[in-house]
């Protein structure tokens, strides 16, 4: 690939951006999941009563589809910003800057799941063999990143509020997918419509492989792909109208 050995050092630079002056450094990727895990659990599992067999194990598989997503797209919507010398000192396709961020979040995140499973593994959770689609549903939930990434980081550079909006926009994300409450809840008049979120289908795929030990269904795969290349479309039309005055914005 042409660019790769710029895609490998902005992936590593963003991966280490990441942690620079943090003393826990990649331990915050743990602790972070695991503070919020034990908040909701108290609440949701003492105080609310919510009924749902070995919470904690319940919620975890969601967070981390969660919080793969919120970073990877915050992180993005900053990433022809923050390289603005490399914008308007030389010539190279500037997508490139938004992939690079979605790689360094696709690595950080894979080295969290992976430190995960241990945890997983003390709260209850059986490891089958179905725990190999965890790469396929690692890379759906990247796609979809990657095209509303696009999205946010062109727009950022014109409308330095999108990057506000979006925060508020994943607040109200957390709550409207399935991550403290069971998918059964929602109506089923309603269920159809709720999963065309892509998220949902995310989300759906982790807690199957590693809470109810079960195959996802093509159900599951299906929005998040569809979602993810349509997002992917739009991103990149969106990124290819905006790009040409990148640098007279920044």
């Amino acid at each position: 690939m042409l660019y790769s050995e710029l895609v490998r050092n902005l992936t590593l630079k963003e991966f280490k951006l990441k942690y620079r002056n943090s003393v826990l450094g990649l331990l915050w990727s743990l602790l972070n999941p695991l503070a919020m895990m034990v908040i909701l659990t108290l609440v949701f599992s003492t105080l609310l009563e919510s009924g749902i067999k070995n919470f904690p194990l319940f919620l975890l598989p969601a967070l981390f589809a969660w919080r793969y997503f919120s970073v990877g797209t915050t992180m993005s919507a900053w990433a022809i910003l923050a390289n603005s010398p490399l914008v308007t000192g030389i010539y190279f396709p500037r997508w490139l800057l938004a992939f690079s961020s979605n790689l360094a979040n696709l690595l950080g995140s894979s080295i969290e799941l992976i430190a995960l499973f241990p945890l997983l593994l003390f709260l209850g959770m059986n490891l089958t063999y179905y725990v190999l689609l965890l790469p396929l549903v690692l890379v759906l939930e990247f796609i979809l990143i990657f095209g509303i990434s696009l999205c946010l980081s062109s727009l950022n550079v014109y409308y330095r509020d999108v990057s506000q909006l979006w925060e508020i926009a994943l607040q109200a994300g957390f709550f409207l997918c399935p991550i403290i409450y069971s998918i059964s809840l929602i109506p089923e008049r309603y269920v159809f419509l709720y999963s065309l979120n892509p998220m949902i289908g995310v989300i759906e795929s982790f807690r199957k492989i590693l809470y109810y030990n079960s195959l996802p269904a093509l159900a599951d795969f299906a929005p998040p792909l569809l979602g993810g290349l349509l997002l992917l479309l739009i991103g990149y039309l969106t990124f290819h109208r905006l790009e040409p005055r990148f640098a007279e914005e920044i």
